[in-house]
């Protein structure tokens, strides 16, 4: 259980002004579900929703959201889907111009348990860039079928191998870094722009000499909604991984 009363006692964190980037596309049924839990956890912790034009009307209820919770949430409307990586970048822009010292990515879709932010931002204290693990110390993945455990599992061996990062799940989205991190990457130059945008920050941080942990966490598939992985996506991660071990991609 998370004691709340500690966690807004107000000196818990290494940062003062942390944000939760939520990229989101027809995530209509979960966005109230999971900015509220977040937003229940500590009174210093904002959000930015980064909403690609969803046909579901998701937008709108970010907006109405962020009317609820003026100091709280706050929305970037793109015109169309653009993908997860420069919708992480435009959330990156948006904190460093309005001087948010730390940044914590996860899906929109209550796949990652909310619940797991405090230790994250705990973690804080002593690291750069704190990555949720779902693979250490055992495999913490709910409801998932035998094919697409395999292919992540072997997606993550090919990252340890080709790419040379060192971390049991470089391909996961729940991740808690500080503004400082995305300062020394020039994200203009970012090559990535689905999944493996995620990949691609590890490795820059790693090889730019952060400070880098993984935590445990657990993950279960989505409820509602479609999930947004293909092929497309996994063909993408491979070629880029084998980019950066080739350095291809500063």
């Amino acid at each position: 259980m998370i004691d709340k009363d500690k966690l807004n006692a107000g000196n818990i964190y290494a940062v003062s002004k942390p944000a939760v980037i939520l990229p989101t596309y027809n995530e209509q049924d979960n966005i109230k579900i999971i900015t509220k839990n977040i937003l229940s956890l500590n009174d210093r912790i904002n959000i930015i929703i980064v909403d690609d034009n969803s046909p579901d009307g998701t937008g709108l209820t970010a907006d109405a959201l962020s009317k609820e919770y003026p100091e709280r949430i706050y929305v970037i409307h793109r015109l169309k889907k653009e993908g997860l990586g420069t919708a992480y970048i435009d959330g990156f822009r948006f904190c460093i111009e309005n001087g948010f010292d730390c940044i914590i990515t996860m899906d929109a879709d209550l796949s990652h348990d909310f619940n797991s932010i405090p230790v994250f931002l705990n973690e804080m204290e002593h690291y750069d860039f704190v990555i949720g693990s779902r693979y250490i110390n055992g495999i913490r993945i709910l409801n998932w079928d035998f094919k697409r455990l395999l292919l992540s599992q072997f997606a993550n061996y090919y990252v340890r191998k080709i790419g040379g990062l060192p971390f049991t799940d470089a391909t996961g989205g729940f991740n808690c870094f500080k503004v400082d991190v995305i300062k020394s990457i020039n994200i203009n130059y970012m090559s990535s722009v689905g999944y493996s945008f995620l990949i691609e920050l590890k490795f820059k941080a790693y090889k730019n000499n952060f400070t880098i942990k993984e935590i445990p966490i657990t993950f279960s598939q989505r409820n509602a909604g479609i999930s947004k992985l293909s092929k497309k996506v996994f063909l993408e991660a491979m070629f880029m991984v084998l980019k950066l071990r080739l350095r291809l991609i500063r």
